[in-house]
């Protein structure tokens, strides 16, 4: 028998750690390959860790709540085989050095992290591994601040703080605001935030860890990007009776539901075409006008969280194309099957409030991106058409847009425009399109 190492896979670009949420399998049960062993969440998203190998699970090396490294063992496996020097593990521990015995105390699993009373605003994003190390060490934010990380969009990784850690003597202290001379005394410490009074009867529902990263993105995206929202009513019957015409014809051929989400990707797609600043990432003064056309679609999961799967290169999909990508991506969000890399690298999001019967909507911007369009309900209702004989009123099927973008590059005349042509190719839309 020989031993086998289950390692933490790569996760996509930027992921560098991903947390232990739940073993599916115990030590001493037995796996096939290709089984899901392990459920794990990165800062993005819940995914699973399937087994390259049949075999045993003799030793869980990562327990519920611990974080683990990309590349790094999870658990060990006895398959079969004759083991090999590269699969024999030592019985000899190397003498731990102090700078050993340091590593280990910082990495020990967030659970067992010492008490500290450092505190991080919502300014600085960090992951639950850095945040852990940042409180043990007595890391301000004023300190953390100073150091320039290595990660996606310059986020601090563990090697950031490790190497802050180890030349910390040799650092420069943050400097401290000018003080401000008064008059009267003025109390040293600032105000405590307003406690929440509490009923009997109340029920407290701790956040969950999907809930308190989406929190926490929401309120920063709210900090940097200044929302203006801009409101259409488009009359979608031509979209409406399309898809009513080749809904059947497109299961039948492709065993799929033909859903008007791919209908308003080619349409913002179009669009975005168009409007190319619109498809831009702002980066201190400079403006990041992006190659690619990802669109976000924001999909409601059944726990009540939202996730938001990204359709890459939407602009080079087929409308049929474009249909078995959202459905793929929807039914792998719904059922927890997302790999990491399908919820990044999005340039523009679409959100659906219809489908919760909604009219309208002013959703807030995904970071970096600097727009966001909410598709409401559609509806049947008396509208004034304009014909050769003179104006009449027929029942149509309108739907409002709200689109919502950053006015720090985006002005009205661009973001309204935008819509207006969405508005446009949706009202226009050619009932002879083939899917």
């Amino acid at each position: 028998m020989a031993e086998y190492k289950l390692l933490l896979p790569s996760m996509g670009e930027g992921v560098m750690e991903a947390t232990i949420i739940t073993w599916l399998f115990n030590e001493g049960d037995n796996v096939k390959e290709d089984d899901s062993v392990v459920e794990i969440a990165t800062d993005k998203v819940d995914s699973d860790v399937p087994t390259p190998v049949s075999g045993k699970i003799v030793k869980i090396l990562k327990q519920k709540d611990e974080v683990a490294k990309v590349g790094e063992p999870i658990a060990i496996l006895e398959i079969e085989g004759e083991s090999t020097a590269s699969e024999e593990t030592t019985t000899e521990t190397p003498a731990a050095t102090p700078d050993t015995e340091t590593l280990k105390t910082i990495e020990q699993p967030l659970q067992t992290a010492a008490a500290s009373n450092v505190e991080f605003s919502g300014d600085l994003y960090l992951s639950p591994l850095v945040k852990s190390i940042a409180q043990q060490e007595n890391i301000s934010e004023a300190e953390l601040k100073t150091i320039k990380g290595s990660g996606l969009e310059g986020r601090i990784t563990k090697e950031d703080i490790l190497g802050f850690v180890a030349n910390r003597g040799n650092q420069p202290a943050p400097q401290a605001a000018p003080v401000q001379v008064a008059t009267t005394p003025q109390p040293a410490t600032s105000a405590p935030a307003a406690t929440i009074p509490v009923s009997a009867g109340d029920e407290i529902i701790p956040m969950d860890r999907m809930r308190k990263i989406i929190a926490e993105n929401m309120v920063k995206a709210k900090q940097i990007a200044p929302h203006v929202t801009s409101f259409i009513e488009t009359d979608v019957t031509n979209v409406v009776k399309w898809r009513n015409k080749n809904k059947a014809i497109f299961e039948k051929r492709e065993g799929e539901k033909l859903t008007f989400m791919p209908i308003f990707v080619k349409a913002v797609v179009k669009a975005i075409q168009d409007f190319p600043m619109i498809n831009v990432s702002v980066n201190g003064e400079n403006i990041i006008k992006k190659k690619n056309i990802n669109i976000g679609m924001a999909t409601a999961l059944p726990d009540g969280n939202l996730i938001v799967p990204v359709i890459k290169n939407a602009d080079q999909l087929s409308l049929s194309g474009l249909a078995k990508a959202i459905n793929d991506l929807a039914y792998r969000a719904r059922n927890k099957k997302l790999r990491p890399e399908d919820t990044q690298g999005a340039t523009y999001t679409i959100s659906n409030v219809g489908s919760f019967g909604n009219l309208m909507g002013t959703p807030i911007i995904p970071q970096p991106q600097v727009a966001i369009l909410a598709i409401g309900a559609i509806v049947k209702k008396p509208a004034v058409l304009e014909t050769a004989d003179g104006d009449v009123i027929a029942i149509r099927n309108l739907m409002f847009m709200s689109h919502s973008y950053d006015h720090r590059v985006v002005d009205g005349s661009l973001g309204g425009m935008m819509l207006k042509h969405v508005h446009d190719y949706l009202e226009n839309w050619d009932l002879n399109t083939e899917i």
